[in-house]
């Protein structure tokens, strides 16, 4: 298939690394001093790493590649994770601290799935299901319980592709909101996908733009509900997503809502329609 995809510009490169951390896949690596992009499938195309580069080695180009592939990145990362965990381990069984080994051994079953059958669920995207509420609970404990149904969502680390954005009504919100807003699960989440942003201290917020257009033309998102705060540097998520929905080829309802500092809502607005 044909798709954007990272290239690197090996007589530009001089091998520093600023680019690997901020690729959340790893799909980068140094090698022979110069990075090197490991595999097609580990890249997602969003050019998360592409600001780090002093030299503009890096761009994104469009080519022949296999598509990018989620499992294969998880399965890369837990192994990385456990091929330093057992060498940390080997130093610890030569120094004797006999108490550190064993709690990093458990954590390493974690990592290998011996003790948790999803393994490192802290990378890994995760579907809740929903407990229905009993007969029994008042209504004060049904609106505690939390209506989030998936995981990760800070907006860097969510794959636009994910089964959980597919079809769904997608709330993007500022980070701030929900600490604001008391009710936010109940009024806001419920029954819907989260992202979350913060366009004032999130680095690399220019990958936001083409993350928000993928899943409103790729994953065919439903609905997009954009939440920010009363204050300025809020804004700007309404700008990127406003240059993501201009980009995007689908048109789909767009509701902006504003959070007063104090958790009032200031003001609703749906401001697109739904292609038909």
């Amino acid at each position: 298939m044909k798709r954007k995809i990272i290239k690197i510009d090996e007589e530009k490169c001089t091998g520093c690394g600023l680019c690997i951390p901020n690729c959340h896949e790893q799909a980068i690596k140094i090698i022979n001093g110069k990075a090197r992009l490991i595999n097609d499938v580990y890249c997602d195309g969003l050019g998360a790493c592409l600001g780090e580069c002093p030299e503009g080695a890096l761009l994104l180009e469009e080519r022949e590649a296999e598509p990018f592939d989620e499992k294969k990145v998880l399965e890369n990362l837990v192994q990385k994770e456990t091929t330093a965990m057992e060498d940390y381990l080997k130093k610890l069984a030569a120094s004797g601290n006999t108490e550190l080994h064993k709690g990093y051994g458990d954590f390493l079953r974690l990592l290998k799935g011996e003790d948790a059958e999803n393994g490192c669920t802290g990378v890994m995207p995760i579907t809740f299901e929903k407990k229905v509420a009993g007969r029994t609970s008042s209504q004060e404990e049904n609106t505690r319980q939390s209506e989030l149904a998936h995981w990760p969502i800070q907006l860097h680390l969510i794959n636009p592709s994910a089964d959980f954005l597919c079809g769904a009504d997608v709330v993007l919100t500022a980070d701030c909101v929900a600490y604001a807003r008391a009710d936010f699960h109940n009024r806001f989440l419920k029954g819907k996908s989260l992202a979350i942003a913060c366009p004032k201290l999130d680095r690399d917020i220019d990958v936001y733009v083409e993350k928000i257009r993928s899943l409103v033309d790729e994953t065919k998102a439903n609905t997009l509900t954009i939440i920010m705060m009363q204050v300025p540097c809020c804004r700007e998520l309404l700008q990127i997503s406003r240059s993501a929905l201009t980009k995007a080829k689908r048109k789909i309802p767009v509701q902006t809502v504003i959070i007063g500092t104090q958790g009032e809502v200031l003001s609703e607005e749906w401001t697109q329609t739904k292609d038909h």
